[in-house]
């Protein structure tokens, strides 16, 4: 079967030498299949391209007219696949990231773009979703997010472990005295419940895999650990806030760590992304600076 793509690169090397002998030489094949391949397309064209004589070949009109057009297909089929590769070795383009809603989150795109001024041609796509972003339908090139277990399907950096802390602030524990144990705070303690972006529902709130909190009473709901927090902070109802969040207002008094003797189990903070049989240069770059920025902001 006719490879028309190297057929037409065999005729505009032979239009251009006029001499089947010196093209097969250029293309390294034998002159029998320079000749070949031009009856070939000549048949699939149903014109003649060259005529030829005994010791000198030439084109035809119509072989002239084809060159062109041949010529013309070529250099774009060239700019075509020379595309992805520019791209990648200029390390330009845009790489979509997806990050949960976090305040310092403002302090690590600003480290990360700094790092990018020696790259000016990448191009960030920054988006600031609680819920887990479809890789393929959003087109994300990497994400970050907290869980127990990173999927397999995925290249992942850990960057650190986080913790949860059930906290309140002095003034409901002076309020509602101290829970003597987790039923007792259950029973009393108004309780900030977390949402699960993705289906709308409280998330279980396991504490480690013996013990799973069941207040009684919720009176804050959130996506948000930060507004759940704000919440906490005023007196209005405990939370399970994560442990970066809350580790400057324990230092300070402001909120109170419940049960410190129970230990909750810790989550995997990790950056990650596809597998993928070509991954570009650009995604590489970032996913690295990414993950150097991610590392010092949470270790």
């Amino acid at each position: 079967m006719l490879n028309k793509f190297d057929a037409l690169r065999y005729f505009c090397v032979a239009a251009e030498t006029l001499n089947f002998r010196e093209t097969a030489n250029r293309l390294s094949v034998s002159p029998s299949v320079i000749t070949r391949v031009v009856n070939e397309l000549e048949a699939e064209l149903g014109e003649q391209l060259f005529k030829r004589h005994t010791r000198s070949i030439k084109l035809t009109s119509f072989g002239e007219q084809f060159l062109l057009r041949a010529q013309h297909l070529l250099a774009e089929s060239e700019t075509l696949f020379k595309m992805g590769k520019n791209q990648a070795d200029d390390l330009a383009g845009i790489v979509r990231i997806t990050v949960p809603s976090w305040r310092n989150n403002d302090e690590i795109i600003r480290q990360l773009l700094i790092t990018l001024e020696s790259y000016p041609e990448i191009i960030i796509d920054w988006r600031e979703d609680m819920g887990k972003l479809d890789m393929v339908e959003d087109r994300i090139d990497m994400g970050l997010r907290i869980g127990l277990e990173p999927d397999q399907d995925f290249v992942v950096r850990k960057i650190t472990e986080i913790g949860d802390v059930l906290v309140a602030s002095p003034a409901l524990v002076k309020k509602l005295g101290q829970p003597t144990d987790l039923t007792d705070f259950e029973r009393r303690y108004p309780m900030a419940i977390p949402i699960n972006s993705n289906t709308g529902k409280p998330w279980t709130l396991f504490l480690n895999e013996d013990i799973t909190l069941n207040p009684k009473n919720a009176t804050f709901y959130s996506v948000d650990n930060y507004s759940a927090m704000q919440a906490v902070l005023l007196g209005k109802c405990a939370g399970l806030i994560n442990d970066f969040m809350v580790k400057p207002y324990l230092e300070c008094g402001e909120l109170i760590q419940l049960f410190p003797e129970i230990q909750i189990d810790k989550w995997q903070l990790f950056l990650y992304r596809p597998y993928q049989t070509v991954t570009p240069a650009r995604v590489l770059k970032v996913f690295d600076l990414l993950t150097e920025i991610l590392r010092k902001t949470y270790y």
